[in-house]
C-alpha cells in the first residue's frame, strides 16, 4: 500500500488538508470543521490514499492544538510545521490549500523534524496554571501601578494620612478598608476608587499564591530533582517542563534544548571571516529563566564561583560567561527531563 503524507493549514474554525504520495504528487484536498467529526473525516479521507505515514501541521500549539491531540491519541505521526518561508509565498502566491500543500512537502524533503507536543499530561496542567499566574500577576502589577497614581493625585489631607503608612501590604489592606461614603467630593471619590483598586489587588495577590501552591505541588510531583538544584525556582522548572513538554522523548539531544531555548550559538561565517553570533530565537521565556539560573550561581554557588574566575582569567566577558554558563545549565536540564532513568548514567 502506498503511503501518504498529509500536510494541514489550520484556522479557528475549520481546518485545510493536502494529500501527498512519497513522490511529491498531490493527490487531494479537503476541509473539515475543527470538531471531533471533523478529525475523523480527515483520517478517513487520508486513510483512502494509502497508508498514512505522517500528518504535518501548522501550528500545533494553538490553532492545530486539539487536532494534534485527537491524531496523537490514535497513534499517528505528527510533525509541527513552520510557517511557509516568505519568500516561497511571494513566488507561489498565498492561500489555504497552498499552505497545507507546503506543510506536506515540509514533511516529504525532511524540513519538518519535531514532533508535535501531546498535550495530555501533568505539563500541560502545568502551562494552564501558569498561564493563570502569569495573568494574574500582571494585572496584580498594573493595580499597583494606578493605585500610585490615585495616591499622588489625591487630595493633600487624603495623601498625608496615606503617607503615614509604612510597608506596601498595610498601605493596601488599609485602603481596602476605606469607607468613602457617597460620592459628594473628590475625597470621597478619590476613597473610593483607590478602594476598589486596592481589593483586586488584595483578590490578585491571593489568587497568585493560590496557583504558586498548586505549580509547586505538580512540578515537584514532574521533575523533583531539579527542584533540588541550585537556583532553580519552581517557575523556572515549570517553564522548562512547559517547554519540553509531556513528550520529552521528541528532544533528541541536548544541542537541541539548547536551540530551543536560544543558548546556542548561530554561525555567522563568510568568506574568510570565520564567526559565531549570538542566538536571539528559540523560547525568550525559557532563555530568560536561565539567565535568572545562571546569575543567582554566581551570586552564591561555589563552583560556578570558581568558574567565573577560571573563565575571567581567560579574558572572557560577564556577558560570554554567563552564556556559557546557560549551556551548562541546559545540559542538567535535560539530563533531568529528557533522559530516561536508567540511561543517565551514560551521559
Amino acid at each position: 500500500m502506498d503511503q501518504v503524507i498529509i500536510g494541514v493549514d489550520t484556522h479557528k474554525s475549520n481546518h485545510i488538508a493536502v494529500a501527498m504520495n512519497t513522490q511529491g504528487a498531490r493527490l487531494g484536498g479537503l476541509t473539515i470543521p475543527t470538531t471531533c467529526q471533523g478529525y475523523l473525516d480527515l483520517e478517513v479521507w487520508g486513510s483512502k490514499f494509502g497508508s498514512i505515514k505522517a500528518f504535518g501541521i501548522e501550528g500545533t500549539g494553538s490553532y492545530g492544538a486539539a487536532l494534534s491531540r485527537d491524531l496523537l491519541a490514535k497513534g499517528h505521526t505528527v510533525l509541527d510545521v513552520m510557517r511557509p518561508n516568505r519568500q516561497l509565498r511571494y513566488l507561489h502566491g498565498k492561500s489555504d490549500s497552498l499552505d497545507a500543500e507546503s506543510a506536506a512537502r515540509s514533511v516529504l524533503n525532511g524540513q519538518a523534524t519535531a514532533l508535535a507536543k501531546t498535550q495530555i499530561g501533568a505539563c500541560e496542567m502545568i502551562r494552564h496554571i501558569k498561564m493563570a499566574r502569569d495573568s494574574a500577576v500582571k494585572s496584580r502589577s498594573q493595580a499597583m501601578i494606578t493605585l500610585k497614581a490615585l495616591i499622588i493625585n489625591a487630595p493633600a489631607e487624603l495623601r498625608g494620612m496615606l503617607d503615614q503608612i509604612k510597608g506596601p501590604i498595610s498601605l493596601i489592606r488599609h485602603i481596602a478598608a476605606l469607607r468613602p461614603g457617597k460620592i459628594t467630593s473628590p475625597t470621597a471619590s478619590a476613597k473610593a476608587a483607590m478602594r476598589a483598586i486596592a481589593r483586586r489587588w488584595l483578590n490578585l495577590h491571593e489568587e497568585i499564591h493560590v496557583h504558586g501552591q498548586e505549580l509547586e505541588r505538580l512540578v515537584r510531583e514532574k521533575a523533583p530533582g531539579l527542584m533540588n538544584s541550585h537556583g532553580i525556582s519552581t517557575m523556572t522548572a515549570a517553564e522548562m517542563l512547559i517547554l519540553v513538554g509531556d513528550n520529552p522523548e521528541r528532544i533528541k539531544s541536548e544541542a537541541a534544548l539548547a536551540k530551543l531555548c536560544g543558548v546556542c550559538p548561530i554561525p555567522a561565517s563568510s568568506g574568510k571571516t570565520n564567526r559565531m553570533r549570538l542566538n536571539r530565537g528559540g523560547n525568550r521565556k525559557a532563555n530568560a529563566a536561565l539567565y535568572i539560573v545562571a546569575v543567582t550561581r554566581m551570586r552564591g554557588h561555589e563552583a560556578t564561583k570558581a568558574y567565573v574566575i577560571k573563565r575571567t582569567a581567560q579574558g572572557k566577558s560577564k556577558s560570554e560567561i554567563k552564556r556559557c554558563l546557560k549551556r551548562y545549565i541546559i545540559r542538567e536540564i535535560y539530563r533531568q527531563l529528557c533522559v530516561p532513568n536508567g540511561a543517565k548514567s551514560t551521559h
